[in-house]
């Protein structure tokens, strides 16, 4: 399991989290909303796609709408990226390797890239759980 400093690092918060309780108390009352577009920077180099990644987790209009807070839910999907992201970073233990990993789209997930499969749970899941096979040398 992934540190929770670590996905708070991802999230651009670290300073206000240093356990799993207070991810989960500041997730529950709404991540800020510049978060999310500082997560997918940290992962997406080209702005267009930038973009296209942010309001594929949160709605344009919706996104838009939002003045400084995620509401729950879109907090919980900005989390679950950072999740993903933060484990890649372990896992590679090299921003850019991360970053290739995160960008490429994968046999093990339909050839969709990491990214892409990650806007579910149990799409963050299986990455997770390929990274895992991946840091402990299993068959990926």
């Amino acid at each position: 399991m992934i540190r929770a400093t670590a996905i708070a690092d991802v999230l651009g918060i670290r300073s206000k989290v240093h356990s799993l309780r207070d991810l989960q108390k500041i997730v529950e009352r709404g991540l800020p909303k510049s978060t999310l577009r500082y997560c997918v920077t940290s992962v997406v180099n080209d702005p267009k796609e930038q973009w296209k990644t942010v309001y594929r987790i949160i709605p344009s209009a919706t996104y838009k709408r939002r003045k400084r807070h995620l509401k729950l839910e879109e907090s919980e999907k900005t989390e679950r990226l950072a999740r993903v992201i933060a484990t890649a970073y372990y896992v590679w233990n090299d921003k850019e390797d991360a970053k290739r990993f995160l960008n490429y789209p994968h046999p093990n997930l339909e050839m969709k890239t990491p990214i892409e499969t990650s806007h579910t749970e149990l799409g963050a899941r299986r990455i997770e759980e390929l990274l895992w096979g991946i840091f402990y040398g299993l068959p990926a």
